[in-house]
């Protein structure tokens, strides 16, 4: 194995497990359908929901899986030509 397999194996590692926390920091989505079923108005809250804490890790977390992607998919072509 050469040194771009550790490196791509190494980095790939380490943004699934960031994948995984952010995602587990993230609020479960059946906490809000409580208010939905039962009738509840909507907050404030829920109106400004790109600037809160989860609509943060939500805008993160599309960033960390779209990066995550595009490792996989160069780590792919490294091996596929190089090789």
């Amino acid at each position: 194995m050469t040194w771009y397999h550790y490196v791509f194996g190494a980095v790939l590692i380490v943004a699934s497990i960031i994948i995984t926390v952010v995602v587990l920091l993230q609020e479960g989505r059946s906490q809000n359908l409580s208010g939905v079923i039962a009738g509840g108005p909507d907050s404030f809250g829920g109106k400004s929901k790109g600037r809160t804490v989860d609509g943060k890790l939500e805008k993160v977390t599309k960033w960390l899986i779209g990066v995550f992607f595009i490792i996989v998919l160069a780590a792919f072509l490294v091996f596929l030509f190089v090789v």
